[in-house]
């Protein structure tokens, strides 16, 4: 694999530690503030629904300059929004922070994934895209996990001060690592919005929403599930974290693998798997060694379904990948949102902090659906590739059949 594709990685680890690393704080920031556990899970679903927005208008106005001078525009962009949450002195601030570091989330990866797919040969673009994403899923091994013992023993604002300089050494290494490549000749608002004229693209997009929107529904509760019903202390929240990160970074290997050899198949096992076990998560989270086998799982088949999500989008999107593949990642954060809101909503009914895993589950079964019916229709009328476009990253992405 190129180097570049670890300047890449780099800035999905800062991106990934801040996007990941409030769940374990969120006891300490709704404490900081005075709010409620359901409020301060906002700036979870507001960070994903920031990811929405930001993802094609960035990409959009991206289109205007180089590839490798976009990324680190974006990497600026989340160093700011982090230094924005360390210094916030309200709740709301807090959020805006969050909200946007969240506008640099999506633009980064779409782009990143089509530029780490060109960085190789066409049976080996799942892979680079999961070797960018690797960063993503060390960030819950490593960054996740510490940033969460630092902010519980010194303060969440530290946290967020570390992930803002992770955000600088990313863009360093972009600077450095990226080849230049230069504007897509013809890369126009009109030809990236032809790829959402395909329903297979759409269908792939609904169920990213749906699938990894079924993690978030159990993961974003997980430190007040984890304390209060499996009775772990406070400070094993962090190791917790720790096993999810392994989990997501071996499914992550899983799906790059697999994506490039049998796509849907994949997609079948992991989506059915991720439902089963998120509902068994109801039941386990009340044993301590249950519940941690659990989170490692639920990141494990949860993750492995990312690279095969934006490979399938990038297949199907063969004539105009950039914007189809950052909308994507907001459709991933999409999910988030939408689970996180769904979670904290059966928790303020008064259904328990286990209530959130049900609607992951049901989330994730639907995913499965709606990859079912995908397939079925792709074979009654199969998508024939055309090279007209301009765009020689879009001319190299097969389609898949």
């Amino acid at each position: 694999m190129p180097l570049a594709l670890l300047a890449l990685a780099v800035g999905a680890f800062g991106i990934g530690t801040t996007e990941f690393v409030i769940m374990g704080l969120l006891p300490e920031i709704a404490a900081d503030y005075g709010v409620s556990i359901p409020t301060a899970g906002l700036l979870v679903t507001g960070y994903a629904l920031g990811v929405v927005l930001g993802a094609p208008l960035l990409t959009v106005l991206g289109t205007k300059v180089s590839r490798k001078r976009m990324l680190m525009l974006l990497m600026g962009l989340f160093v700011l929004g982090n230094l924005v949450s360390a210094l916030a002195p309200s709740f709301g601030m807090m959020l805006a922070g969050r909200v946007v570091a969240s506008l640099a989330h999506g633009a980064f990866f779409g782009i990143g994934s089509v530029v780490a797919a060109d960085l190789v040969a066409p049976d080996r673009k799942a892979g680079a895209i999961a070797t960018m994403f690797t960063g993503l899923t060390i960030a819950n091994i490593v960054g996740v996990p510490l940033g969460t013992y630092i902010g519980q023993a010194v303060g969440w604002r530290i946290t967020f001060a570390g992930v803002a300089a992770l955000g600088i050494v990313g863009l360093l290494g972009i600077a450095k690592l990226v080849p230049a490549m230069p504007r897509p000749e013809g890369a126009h608002l009109r030809r990236e919005l032809t790829a959402f004229r395909n329903p297979q693209v759409l269908l792939a997009m609904a169920m990213t929403v749906l699938g990894f929107g079924g993690v978030f529904a159990a993961i974003t509760y997980i430190a007040p599930m984890m304390t209060h019903v499996a009775g772990y202390s406070d400070g094993a929240v962090t190791w917790l974290l720790v096993l999810f990160g392994i989990g997501m970074f071996l499914g992550n290997l899983l799906g790059g693998k697999y994506a490039d050899r049998k796509l849907m198949p994949m997609l079948y096992a992991t989506l059915g798997g991720l439902a089963v076990v998120l509902a068994l998560f109801t039941l386990t989270a009340h044993n301590k060694v249950l519940a941690a086998i659990t989170i490692m799982l639920v990141g494990a088949l949860g993750f492995a379904t990312v690279p095969p999500l934006q490979k399938r989008v990038l297949d199907q999107a063969h004539g105009a990948p950039t914007l189809a593949s950052a909308v994507n990642i907001g459709a991933f954060n999409l999910g988030n949102a939408l689970a996180a809101w769904l979670g904290g909503m059966v928790i303020t009914a008064g259904l328990g902090y286990t209530s959130p895993n049900w609607v992951g589950a049901v989330l994730a079964a639907a995913a499965l659906v709606l990859a079912i019916w995908s397939a079925a229709l792709e074979r009654r009328t199969p998508v024939t590739a055309t090279s007209t476009s301009a765009d020689p990253v879009a001319a190299a992405v097969p389609v898949h059949h």
